[in-house]
């Protein structure tokens, strides 16, 4: 190995860090609001990145049928707990349920947008929706249950997207244009437009959730919910609307993060889950609870796997993987046992 080479290494380890970085903050955003380890992460980039895809091949993805069949599904669930005496907040419920997912359908189905900027926002459009749906269908019936079993809905969910994803995709890959073609030399070393974008972007997300938690009443809520769930309650916080918000945001981050790396390698209907596996080590090391932890994480699991690539690439994944040991390990020594407040 050489100076160029390991330039080379550590660009691409920046890069698929910054990927990394927006699935651990995904990660760490739903956890800290509702105690959810949220597996199916990486689906929202799959199912972004192929949508994208089809939009770009001149069809319409079905992942809308998915998204409204949801919806449909969720009007009905919301429908009947009102039937059995509980609150239910329609204007929230229709929000995701009906006026996003409306727009949604009117851009692929009326508009069927050509430019890249009207597919970008139609496919966010289409899969924003979704984490908030799944949230009501899957998890807020069981907000009360221990952080195991929500693991294991967690899993199942996962699986079940998978096989959703086969259905509507296919099984052979995709990739979409670029959103710059632009090259630059610099000392020799050649940096691709779409890499700058890839890093550009993440930053202005992380610049932008800053903002968000620290400056606005609605990130502010967010942040007390995370801290303490059952005072954010008293203090007159709607919490399973917390977690409505936090699902919607880890799916737009979810679909950002397809769009991005889409250009950039081959995406299948699988291909989410070993993304969402390597944020979620990059969010264990800022145990699931420090944003800049965990972005320091995603820069270190994105250099080991870039390294490990060149040293030893058919065990790049294993030593990626076994970095949550030891950060496991350290964190068994230096963490107390607290019980869960609810």
């Amino acid at each position: 190995m050489d100076l160029q080479i390991a330039l080379m290494l550590v660009q691409d380890g920046i890069v698929n860090g910054a990927i990394y970085a927006l699935m651990a903050l995904a990660l760490v955003l739903v956890f800290s609001v509702t105690r959810i380890i949220f597996i199916p992460q990486g689906e929202f980039v799959a199912y972004a990145a192929l949508a994208m895809a089809a939009l770009q091949t001149g069809q319409s993805p079905a992942l809308l049928w998915l998204l409204l069949v949801m919806c449909a599904v969720c009007l009905v669930v919301e429908g009947v707990r009102q039937a059995r005496g509980a609150e239910v907040d329609w204007k929230s419920t229709l929000f995701w349920a009906a006026i996003v997912p409306a727009l949604a359908a009117v851009m692929l189905l009326v508009v069927k947008p050509q430019s890249m900027l009207l597919q970008v926002i139609a496919v966010l459009l289409t899969v924003t929706p979704m984490g908030p749906l799944l949230y009501r269908l899957a998890y807020r019936p069981l907000a009360d249950a221990t952080v195991l079993i929500l693991l294991i809905v967690s899993v199942a969910l996962h699986l079940a997207l998978v096989g959703v994803g086969l259905f509507l995709f296919g099984a052979e890959g995709s990739r979409t244009a670029p959103f710059s073609e632009a090259r630059w030399d610099v000392g020799g070393l050649s940096i691709p437009g779409q890499s700058m974008v890839i890093v550009g972007t993440t930053a202005v997300l992380v610049v932008a959730m800053y903002f968000f938690f620290e400056r606005t009443i609605i990130g502010k809520a967010l942040r007390a919910t995370a801290i303490n769930r059952v005072g954010a309650r008293l203090m007159g916080i709607p919490t399973a609307l917390s977690g409505d918000l936090s699902f919607a945001l880890a799916a737009l981050i979810g679909a950002i993060s397809g769009l991005l790396i889409a250009p950039v390698t081959t995406i299948y209907y699988d291909t989410g889950f070993l993304i969402g596996l390597k944020g979620f080590v990059a969010a264990i090391v800022g145990g699931l609870s420090s944003y800049p932890l965990a972005l320091a994480g995603a820069l270190l699991v994105g250099q080991l796997e870039s390294f490990a690539s060149f040293w030893a690439s058919a065990f790049k994944e294993v030593l990626v993987f076994t970095l949550i040991i030891p950060v496991l390990w350290w964190r068994s020594l230096n963490t107390h046992h607290v019980d869960d407040e609810e």
